[in-house]
């Protein structure tokens, strides 16, 4: 396959989002400032960098106070007292308040981490935005109130559509502060 041909699959990835589905994740992550609530996003490899990457523009660009759980000395010190599978929600547990709002990225949207900590969030009665791709049935799919989902089995398809979507909502409150 040439360049051109996977730039177009990447393309198509970002441009067949469900965009009623990202409004309504625009208008979860409007809310939380309201709430005196902040955003939580966790992924894991990929997904946390993207993680990273997003939670800072939404709190500098985009006006939502953002964190992620990227730290290397949370993540072992809750994986070795918890186990990895249950890291994720325990630190949810530790750091999320009411009002708060949970990102959830995970490619294939069967990490066990992740997972636990979306069933953490909602058992805490905290919004959940889920992203991920692969199959269509994957089990992150069905937990988030908003699930944004990519059609496709490859990684870089899969997190660069992801991390495109974050960044456009981020742009669209930022562009929205404005008026």
């Amino acid at each position: 396959m040439d360049l051109k041909d996977q730039l177009k699959k990447m393309v198509d990835a970002v441009t067949a989002v469900d965009l009623a589905a990202l409004d309504k994740a625009a208008a979860m992550l409007r809310a939380v400032p309201g709430q005196s609530g902040k955003v939580i996003i966790i992924g894991n490899g990929a997904s946390a960098a993207i993680a990273s990457h997003v939670s800072v523009d939404l709190t500098k660009t985009g006006g939502v106070r953002a964190v992620n759980f990227n730290e290397a000395d949370l993540i072992t010190c809750f994986a070795n007292d918890y186990g990895y599978e249950q890291w994720a929600a325990e630190a949810l547990k530790s750091y999320a308040d009411p009002g708060d709002l949970v990102i959830l990225i995970s490619s294939s949207g069967m990490s066990k981490n992740i997972l636990n900590a979306a069933v953490q969030a909602k058992k805490m009665g905290l919004s959940l935005i889920t992203l991920s791709g692969f199959s269509r049935d994957n089990r992150l799919r069905q937990l988030g109130e908003v699930n944004l989902w990519v059609d496709s089995l490859e990684y870089n398809v899969v997190e660069t559509a992801h991390q495109t979507w974050l960044l456009a909502l981020v742009d669209k409150l930022a562009e929205e502060s404005k008026s």
